[in-house]
């Protein structure tokens, strides 16, 4: 499970991460009414995504105060397996070479053909000086892969409880 926040932009985001689908869709009806409270007393709204985890790469340990980016990225989903390919061979080495970063995630949905990128760095700080090289390497996936950026969000990371692999 992970909580990362955006105070500027007033969003919160909840990951959880299941051990199969069936585990995940077993747990639907509770984790529903506990989003439900939580959003009720947050006078909130929700939406609920669903990934696969494609690409993961860690070099350190993400702890509460690391620096998160989300970057979407809209591909064919015919494309899908050339694109986690690309960003495999283009995102990765640049990431694992970067000073502050800690931690990648890329996780897809197959039928739509939508990519979520997950960049965790060693604090704010880091994950803004990678601001301006992440933007090349962006421009560069997107070239070799077809796809588009539909969104770009950063986010203080609260607390992680993912483990390690």
């Amino acid at each position: 499970m992970s909580l990362q926040v955006s105070p500027d932009l007033a969003v919160a985001v909840l990951e959880s991460f299941w051990v199969s689908h069936d585990a995940m869709r077993e747990s639907e009806r509770v984790e529903a009414g506990v989003r439900d409270e939580a959003i009720r007393l947050a006078l909130g709204t929700a939406s609920v995504e669903r990934f696969r985890r494609a690409s993961v790469t860690r070099v350190g340990r993400e702890e509460g105060g690391a620096g998160v980016r989300h970057t979407v990225y809209q591909t064919n989903p015919a494309l899908l397996d050339e694109a986690i390919a690309g960003y495999e061979d283009t995102a990765v080495p640049w990431l694992t070479e970067t000073d502050g970063f800690v931690s990648a995630a890329l996780l897809v949905d197959h039928r739509s053909g939508r990519q979520l990128s997950q960049t965790i760095w060693r604090d704010i700080d880091a994950l803004v000086k990678s601001r301006s090289p992440a933007a090349a390497i962006r421009v560069d996936a997107v070239a070799a892969t077809d796809s588009a950026v539909v969104a770009l969000d950063e986010y203080g990371l609260v607390f992680r409880s993912v483990r390690a692999e």
